[in-house]
């Protein structure tokens, strides 16, 4: 799990300063070694003024290998010869042993507008759905040492200077694609895309399932994406609809009962209105109907009112 870094930090320019001081006076002393060996006056000062020199240049150029500069939501996993020490995310500029290895990652958040699929619904239609993931990393040392991303960012370099932190973070969002997919299969295999004729159904569905489908899919990306030490911020299907080879076929039924929908609310509202019609000219003694007479009088109205063309006034001369 990820810990704390515990070692030793110093202040960055202090150390910066002492490095830039440590190699002139390297400098100068190897040089003050130089002439006295040179003229042959003290050759056992002007040796170790020598050596030392050259030491000190050397210890100078080290110590300039070990400056860290973190902006804020950046991490340092830092590893002594191949065992974790910890991670570093203080921000600032800092020193810190430079026989330490230091991997660079990034905190911040990041999208992924994943391109629809074609998936099999629940009942078995083709149907194409998309996604939109917001994440970030939580636990660096799962980032680093649980999956590959070191090697996978290896791959995507193109010279041999090692894993990059652009690198690394490409790497860890192939991991997140690939993991998102798979998610996003799990789910939408568990439902249908609509619902089915059974219009008393409360079953969810891919289409008016909402946020409850949302939530399974986050929960299911968590889950794959732990391993990783990903965090998923947010996760949602931004793309849905049926796959081109079956689109016209259901649009055909979707429209089909769209109109067996709304003729069955005309058909109502006209059984309801014939009826008004008849009980207030029986209540209010209007007219005198037999029962042959009320049968042509509702046919004649269910016609006008459920017919698509407006109808043609016919005036009856005779008896009604």
């Amino acid at each position: 799990m990820e810990k704390k870094f515990e070692g030793v930090v110093l202040n960055g320019f202090l150390m910066l300063f002492a490095s830039l001081v440590l190699m002139l006076a390297s400098i100068v002393a190897a040089i003050s070694g130089i002439v006295l060996l040179a003229d042959g006056i003290d050759e056992a000062n002007g040796t170790a003024l020598l050596v030392g020199g050259l030491t000190a240049f050397v210890a100078s150029i080290i110590m300039l290998c070990g400056f860290l500069m973190l902006e804020p939501n950046e991490a340092r996993v830092i590893t002594w010869f191949g065992k974790y020490a910890g991670t570093f995310t203080e921000t600032g500029y800092f020193w810190i042993n430079p026989f330490y290895s230091v991997k660079k990652l990034s905190l911040r958040a990041r999208n992924l507008d994943a391109k629809p699929i074609k998936v099999n619904d629940k009942v078995g239609n083709p149907v194409m759905i998309g996604l939109v993931l917001v994440w970030r990393l939580k636990d660096t040392y799962k980032a680093i040492f649980e999956i590959d991303s070191q090697t996978m960012a290896l791959g995507n370099q193109q010279d041999l200077g090692g894993a990059t932190l652009k690198g690394i973070m490409l790497a860890l969002e192939n991991f997140v694609k690939v993991q998102s997919d798979a998610a996003l299969r799990q789910v939408a295999g568990q439902y249908a895309y609509d619902d089915t004729d059974d219009r008393d159904s409360q079953e969810l569905t891919l289409r008016d399932g909402g946020d409850e489908i949302n939530r399974q899919l986050e929960q299911r990306l968590s889950e794959r994406l732990a391993l990783a030490g990903i965090e998923v911020v947010e996760a949602r299907i931004n793309y849905l609809a049926y796959a081109p080879e079956i689109a016209a076929v259901m649009l055909r039924r979707q429209q089909a009962t769209a109109i067996i929908t709304a003729r069955e609310k005309i058909v109502e509202g006209a059984v309801s209105m014939v009826k008004m019609a008849l009980d207030k000219l029986s209540d209010e003694n209007i007219v005198t109907l037999d029962d042959e007479k009320k049968a042509a009088m509702v046919s004649n109205l269910l016609v006008i009112l459920c017919g698509d063309d407006s109808a043609q006034p016919v005036v009856n001369t005779g008896t009604v």
